[in-house]
């Protein structure tokens, strides 16, 4: 039975600042055959080891002469631990001849023996060290001189480089650096001469090498502390987010309250002048209207003025819906046309449309048969002054003494004119150039009435409507609210301007019209327009 010495794996120091454990001087001795366990003994008890005759022979002609000798005088160095191969398909690295240098081998933790165990002679004829007798890498030159640790070879720096740290490099040890200084950068630039193929290559800038000393410089609790989490950005409506929108509207309306503080001081200073006194006296603010006009308001007055009121909402609600609708979920198409096809939102606006024009017309052959048209047409150029006075009284919120039953006053009827016969024809001759009935192959005509100026002047139209809608309103309620109601939506008035002011007949009227609207408002959807549209055309999905 035959007994072989093999090197023992290291592992973690028993204590702290030392040498891993076992010591580099055990090795592990196996015999032959399969139930004999492994032993541990010391290199330095060479009765432990007999190694017969007929196994040295058998190992004799793997190797020369010339060979035997290193490999006797490296049998006692543990073996390197191959991991895995550097290229596809190779050999494990590093390969299996190489060995770990004889410095690493001696150098022994402070609490350590100074003088290597010698070496039995198990160890030098083992297996193991033939292996090694094979031709390898020329020995580390640092590890020769006994003063460093030959460091392990890694990946190389570059792609197709050599291995880093180049051959041969070794720092010293911990007390040799303390005593000579200059040492550490001798031995860091020292190379072996086997390595002068390697050397000749030059070294790849990047990543420093290791340094030579332990550091003492080490990052802060910033550097380990857990990152914190990013913040979501806000959903932003239009080019603010909620809370910017919140502050834009408090900044915006403290700004108009302040401005409109300022007018109205500075108005009233004005009126209170002889210059704005004498002005007020020559102009109150309205001018008589010529022989028979009439007074009051008809019936019919009062429905055209309710679905007048009815038809703009809902044109404005359609208005906007087709002018940010992206990608429409139900089409229309006409019978006669089926491969033309409009968005539902664009048919209804478009429907509207129609209606409203019929109900305008009707109104205005309705003004001049009646002579209703002397209230709302001006008739005298003294109704600019007296506008001007008009707008004078109500910024100093000193209200103009009216009687809407008898006669506007000249700014109320230069709105209502411009609102009849200004923007009404504006938004029915854009919108009818940007509907579909408008002859696309009249090359003239559309030369002369370009696309882009229907579409420049239609969306202003429709700011005009809404700011008349909302000043008309809250004029209405601030000069009177029952007594201006019971004139429209009633027909009940008087020439004294304080009759019917506490009838609130009006006011239930214009409440049940409101509600109406809203529910037109809310039920202006595919759901409720769809069976409608169906009844003049095709409605689809695509």
């Amino acid at each position: 039975m035959a007994t072989y010495a093999r090197s023992v794996r290291r592992g973690l120091p028993r204590v702290a600042g030392g040498d891993p454990w076992p010591p580099a001087d055990v090795v592990a001795v196996t015999a032959d055959g399969p139930d004999a366990p492994p032993t541990s003994t010391a290199a330095s008890a060479p009765a432990a080891v007999e190694v017969p005759a007929p196994a040295v022979e058998r190992a004799a002609p793997a190797v020369n002469d010339a060979a035997t000798a290193p490999a006797r005088t490296t049998a006692s160095r543990p073996q390197v631990r191959r991991g895995l191969p550097r290229v596809p398909g190779g050999e494990p690295w590093p390969p299996a001849d190489a060995a770990v240098p004889a410095a690493q081998a001696t150098v022994a933790s402070p609490h350590a023996s100074a003088e290597p165990a010698p070496q039995s002679s198990a160890a030098a004829e083992s297996p193991a060290a033939h292996a090694s007798a094979r031709p390898s890498a020329p020995p580390v030159a640092a590890a020769a001189a006994g003063d460093g640790v030959a460091l392990r070879r890694g990946l190389p720096r570059v792609a197709g480089g050599e291995p880093w740290p180049p051959a041969g490099f070794a720092p010293t040890s911990a007390p040799a650096a303390e005593a000579d200084p200059d040492a550490v950068a001798a031995v860091v630039s020292e190379q072996p001469p086997a390595a002068s193929a390697e050397a000749a290559v030059p070294v790849p800038s990047g990543p420093r090498a290791p340094l030579p000393f332990t550091p003492a410089v080490w990052p802060g609790a910033a550097a380990s502390a857990p990152r914190a989490a990013e913040r979501a950005e806000p959903r932003r409506y239009g080019p603010f987010t909620r809370l910017q929108w919140a502050g834009a509207v408090v900044v915006l309306g403290a700004g108009l309250l302040i401005a409109a503080g300022m007018a109205v001081a500075l108005v009233r200073w004005l009126l209170s002048t002889q210059w704005g006194e004498g002005f007020l006296a020559q102009y109150p603010g309205e001018y008589h209207l010529p022989e028979g006009a009439p007074v009051g308001f008809p019936a019919w007055l009062g429905w055209q003025h309710f679905f007048n009121a009815f038809l703009i909402i809902l044109i404005i609600r359609s208005g906007l819906q087709v002018r940010r609708e992206k990608r429409p979920s139900v089409f229309w198409s006409p019978r006669g046309n089926s491969k033309r096809k409009i968005s539902l939102a664009l048919w209804f606006h478009q429907s509207l449309d129609i209606l409203w024009l019929v109900n305008g017309v009707v109104f205005v052959i309705l003004l001049f048969v009646s002579g209703q048209w002397m209230r709302i047409i001006p008739t005298s150029w003294e109704v600019f002054p007296n506008a001007v006075s008009a707008a004078l009284q109500y910024v100093s919120l000193d209200w103009p003494t009216e009687n809407g039953w008898v006669n506007y006053n000249a700014l109320q009827q230069i709105a209502y004119f411009t609102t009849v016969f200004v923007a009404a024809p504006l938004a029915a001759l854009t919108g009818v150039r940007m509907s579909g009935i408008w002859p696309k192959d009249a090359t003239t005509l559309n030369r002369l009435y370009p696309l882009e100026w229907a579409r420049r002047i239609h969306f202003p139209v429709m700011i005009y409507f809404v700011v008349f809608i909302v000043a008309h309103v809250a004029l209405v309620f601030a000069t009177g609210a029952l007594r201006n109601l019971n004139h429209m939506y009633a027909a009940q008035g008087s020439v004294d301007p304080n009759a019917y002011a506490d009838n609130w007949t009006g006011f239930w009227i214009f409440i049940g019209s409101v509600v109406v609207m809203a529910a037109a408002w809310i039920a202006a959807r595919p759901l409720v327009l769809a069976p409608i549209a169906r009844l003049f055309g095709k409605v689809s999905g695509r």
